[in-house]
């Protein structure tokens, strides 16, 4: 039947939209070149009816259908396995802007829609779409809600989820379900939107979505501060919400090696502030004139510094110098890319057990895979750590990998456990975290996410092999 589909889809998109052959690697291998596939075509439909018809002619001929963006994910949730009979649907052609509604606060776009670019109209009609990652200029929004995408502004505006209100999704069967509403309040039985947010395709593929806008702040301040400890780091959080309440958009925290990779990868980063263990980035959007926005995060500053949790501190003076802070924070993960192959972990931790957590982790570590080098820096503000691993210097990456990557992530995973933590917090669970989530997991949400799983696609043919 594989052999028999692919004239079919070529009759349904148009023969130059069906990729087969080699030349594919950048559908077929994932974001950190981890995962490798082979796909029995790659379909680009235009249109939300094109998706429907493909998805039809597939579950008829019982082919499995890989969705995919902009193939920026990191658990290896968007490529095919090396079979050969999976159909892997590109949805970068579904790429329109249909309606931005300034009075309701929303925009709808297709799924296809790069994450910069919907920011970007957003800007234009002077409001906001706050969702921001370090992928934004290739990552789509249809990825961004399939797996439920987090960021450097959920302290403020949330995850994906919170940022959007309807969806358009075609089903397992092919049939398209429309609920794009840009309603606040909508109680007419079970939000079938959040089922297939945060589903990594496995439900069903998203073609448009229904996402709330913001009024733009009149001012953005973005600032550096030197901490000795995760502690003080905390404290200063602390600190930062009281005195700078819902203004408060972003708390980075970066780890001295990390900033130290960057500096080695990236030397043309200005680094503004001398090395310190940990260095904190705070940004503010406020309705406030700039130059007062900057008087309170220089109050806070000078208040920490009095109190000894912050020990050197600069202010951003122009949007430049802000966008030169963002892109050191930003470089983290390009940095250790060029460093080697590392063992990434997205936890996500009660700010609270933040800092037992980074201390007993290096002493644990430290024994178990002697002269690893930990990448930690995160979002603090929300408790999101990208604690990552690097091999010890002039040591092969790969081998280190082999070697040590199961036994670091149980004990990593096994103390986030313990906190109460989540071993996923941003990235979503892909094919890389299948096995955790079933291990994991609570038995019970596992056995209803499956019920899930087999009530709404009972043939298997949505994304097999991720997330259940």
């Amino acid at each position: 039947m594989s052999d028999a589909l692919v004239p079919i889809l070529q009759t349904i998109v148009g023969a130059e939209q069906v990729l087969q052959g080699d030349g594919l690697d950048s559908y077929e291998v994932d974001w950190r070149k981890r995962y490798r596939g082979r796909a029995l075509a790659v379909v680009r439909p235009g249109q939300a009816d094109e998706v429907a018809a493909v998805v039809r002619a597939c579950a008829a001929a019982g082919v499995p259908i890989v969705p995919q963006g902009g193939n920026t994910g990191l658990v290896g949730g968007g490529v095919p396995d090396d079979s050969g009979r999976q159909v892997l649907m590109s949805l970068t052609r579904l790429n329109g802007i249909r309606q931005i509604d300034a009075d309701n606060l929303t925009m709808t776009v297709e799924a296809g829609c790069v994450l910069q670019a919907v920011q970007q109209e957003a800007d234009a009609h002077d409001l906001l779409f706050p969702l921001s990652l370090a992928a934004e200029g290739s990552c789509t929004i249809g990825g961004n809600l399939a797996s439920n995408a987090g960021g450097t502004q959920v302290l403020r505006y949330g995850n994906a989820r919170e940022l959007c209100l309807g969806l358009e999704v075609v089903t397992p069967q092919g049939e398209l379900w429309s609920a794009l509403s840009g309603l606040r309040k909508n109680n007419t039985g079970y939000d079938l939107r959040d089922l297939f947010i945060g589903s990594e395709g496995t439900l069903g593929i998203i073609t448009a979505a229904t996402l709330k806008l913001f009024p733009r702040p009149a001012s953005t301040v973005t600032a550096l501060a030197a901490c000795e400890s995760v502690e003080a780091a905390v404290r200063l959080l602390g600190l930062a919400r009281r005195r700078l309440g819902a203004d408060l958009t972003g708390f980075e925290l970066m780890q001295r090696f990390a900033l130290s990779l960057v500096a080695q990868h990236f030397p043309q980063l200005p680094q503004p502030l001398p090395t310190a263990p940990w260095t904190v980035l705070i940004e503010t959007g406020g309705t406030a004139a700039e130059s007062e926005e900057r008087e309170r995060m220089s109050a806070v500053l000078e208040s920490a510094m009095e109190e000894g949790d912050v020990s050197d501190a600069v202010v951003a003076s122009s949007l430049a110098q802000s966008q030169g802070l963002w892109h050191l924070r930003e470089s983290i993960p390009l940095a250790q890319s060029q460093e080697g192959l590392n063992i990434k972990h997205d936890i996500s931790l009660p700010v609270s057990d933040i800092a037992g957590f980074v201390e007993r982790m290096a002493a644990t570590l430290a024994q178990a895979a002697p002269g690893s080098r930990i990448v930690c820096f995160g979002h603090l503000g929300d408790g999101n750590l990208h604690y990552n691993l690097q091999a010890p210097a002039g040591a092969a990456a790969a081998d280190f990998l082999a070697r040590h990557e199961s036994r670091i992530n149980q004990l990593v995973y096994d103390e986030v456990q313990r906190l109460g933590g989540s071993f996923s917090a941003e990235h979503g669970i892909g094919a890389l975290k299948r096995d955790e989530l079933a291990r994991r997991g609570s038995a019970v949400g596992v056995r209803m996410m499956r019920a899930i799983k087999d009530a709404l696609d009972p043939t298997g043919i949505m994304n097999p092999g991720r997330v259940v």
